[in-house]
């Protein structure tokens, strides 16, 4: 069998596949389209389901190093302050799930990922080289980019993001649609904010028409924050990370109170993205089709609301690696097999990621509702088993 693959996009998803598939022996050439390695946004939470796909490549010593491993998730009402609901983690999701919680710097997770793929070997790497051609024949896959290369192999692996190119030889449905969400986001040295405002746990802020969530990264020596607000945003969407004013982001979020409200004055430097997702999956036709895959973001983009789109994506790649390692199997066989596993659980996560923002942003009626519920069952109410329990 012909393992040679290429995959479209260097982010955490396209690293991830890079890496599970160089672990079966396959021969990678990675593209991509910056000049440079790296990551934008901020934080990202990864729960137990993908600690054990990380734990399996062998990066538990190297997540150890950058991550942070909060003790419990907290929920509190962002107009009153009032603490809703916890759910333990820490050691509790050790014992229930086979593997901690964790969040870490988005930064440190690619790079953590971009060092496990050149330790490997099996994987040459491609900056500044954006697709623009891709064809599809019975023997494998032909990729032009911009500077004039092309790449030839059995497989294309398209982890090339919200705005994949890759995906319209899969399924052509257009671009992805604007949420009419806004995340602020920030991350500082909690040594830059008061004692009273450093936090070691995930705390989760619910309000009318928007929320928050902060977390430390980096060993705890970091805070992550990010701000959902309800509006839009003039311009391309996919050309957007700018910096945000404080004073705007303090303006839409001015019914905060207590430790919220703290946390926002404290913070002078933001960065703003429109949030744009896809509707949840409806087949596996979505994930692959002959000898051309989707992973992450490219197949099944969705809102920050379940804290699983860079999971999903490493969940991915972990299946991937897993229906190529039969040399028997045709690979169109093996991608079709990688399609019809992944597709449902990840539809599944997508809309249920919609659903918690609707939730997050209740107000009236249905947020005294939403929160008797959490006071009443907070922990039960909380916890994902199906999700955390992994595929």
């Amino acid at each position: 069998m012909d393992k040679r693959l290429v995959v479209s996009g260097g982010g955490i998803g396209g690293l991830a596949a890079a890496l599970a598939c160089a672990r079966n022996g396959w021969q990678v050439e990675l593209l991509e389209q910056s000049p440079i390695f790296g990551e934008v946004g901020a934080g990202i939470q990864l729960g137990p389901n993908v600690v054990k796909k990380l734990r399996g490549w062998g990066l538990e010593q190297a997540l150890r190093r950058v991550a942070a491993y909060p003790a419990q998730l907290e929920v509190r009402n962002a107009l009153t302050a009032e603490r809703l609901g916890v759910l333990p983690l820490g050691k509790m999701a050790e014992n229930r799930y086979g593997a901690p919680y964790v969040t870490i710097a988005r930064t440190d997770m690619h790079s953590l990922l971009l060092e496990a793929v050149q330790a490997q070997g099996g994987t040459r790497l491609h900056l500044d080289s954006r697709v623009i051609d891709i064809s599809q024949h019975e023997a494998g896959v032909r990729v032009e980019t911009v500077q004039d290369q092309v790449f030839e192999a059995p497989l294309l692996v398209g982890a090339d993001g919200l705005w994949s190119r890759t995906r319209k030889q899969v399924v052509d449905d257009g671009p992805p649609r604007v949420t009419g969400h806004l995340a602020f986001r920030a991350m500082l040295p909690q040594s830059d904010l008061p004692a009273s405002m450093r936090s070691q746990v995930v705390t989760a802020w619910m309000g009318p028409d928007f929320h928050a969530v902060h977390y430390p990264v980096r060993a705890g020596a970091w805070l992550n924050m990010v701000c959902i607000v309800h509006g839009k945003v003039a311009g391309d969407p996919q050309s957007w990370d700018h910096s945000a004013n404080a004073h705007e982001l303090r303006s839409r979020m001015a019914l905060a109170r207590g430790g919220l409200r703290d946390l926002i004055y404290a913070i002078d430097h933001w960065r703003l993205w429109p949030l744009s997702d896809r509707p949840p999956m409806s087949s596996a036709a979505q994930h692959a089709k002959g000898r051309i895959v989707l992973v992450g973001d490219a197949a099944h983009p969705m809102r920050p609301y379940l804290a699983q789109g860079a999971g999903m994506a490493i969940e991915d790649a972990s299946a991937l690696a897993q229906c190529l390692d039969d040399d028997a199997r045709p690979i169109p066989e093996s991608l079709a097999r990688f399609a019809s596993m992944r597709w449902q659980r990840n539809a599944r996560v997508q809309a249920r990621a919609i659903r918690n923002g609707e939730i997050y942003h209740f107000k009236g009626i249905q947020q005294v509702g939403r929160d008797i519920a959490l006071k009443l069952l907070g922990q039960r109410l909380m916890d994902v088993p199906w999700l955390y329990n992994g595929p």
